[in-house]
């Protein structure tokens, strides 16, 4: 799919949302995409969803996946969703968000080790960066 992507700033964070048939699909989808480093974090949620496909209304339990990268990665994100979803038509929905500055810091750390960046472990009130 060759889809032309708007000019965003190659460090700004995004967020894509996708949706997968069962618990088991979408947590194999998202370690794909956290091994390949093509996001830094991935919130999974089930949730029932009701659409109309091939001109029928359909009901389905599916898991979303809220997906959590960078805008250098996003082409390379969405080929690979679509290359490893089970669905025909997967769900791709993507937009840049604001960060706050400690998001921001911690995911580009994850997803770019090598630049020598610190991933920040300040553990404070026992909450973790993600979510």
């Amino acid at each position: 799919m060759a889809h032309e992507l708007p000019q965003i700033p190659a460090a700004a964070v995004i967020v894509a949302v996708t949706t997968e048939a069962s618990p088991g699909q979408a947590e194999a989808l998202a370690r794909a995409l956290l091994d390949r480093r093509l996001v830094a974090c991935v919130s999974l949620r089930p949730l029932q969803s009701l659409y109309l496909w091939q001109g029928r209304l359909e009901q389905a339990d599916e898991v979303q996946l809220l997906l959590k990268s960078d805008a250098a990665r996003l082409a390379a994100l969405q080929q690979a969703v679509h290359a490893l979803h089970s669905y025909e038509t997967p769900e791709w929905l993507w937009w840049p968000v604001s960060a706050s500055a400690a998001y921001g810091g911690w995911l580009q750390a994850v997803l770019n080790p090598d630049a020598g960046a610190a991933v920040p472990s300040d553990r404070s009130g026992g909450v973790d960066p993600t979510g």
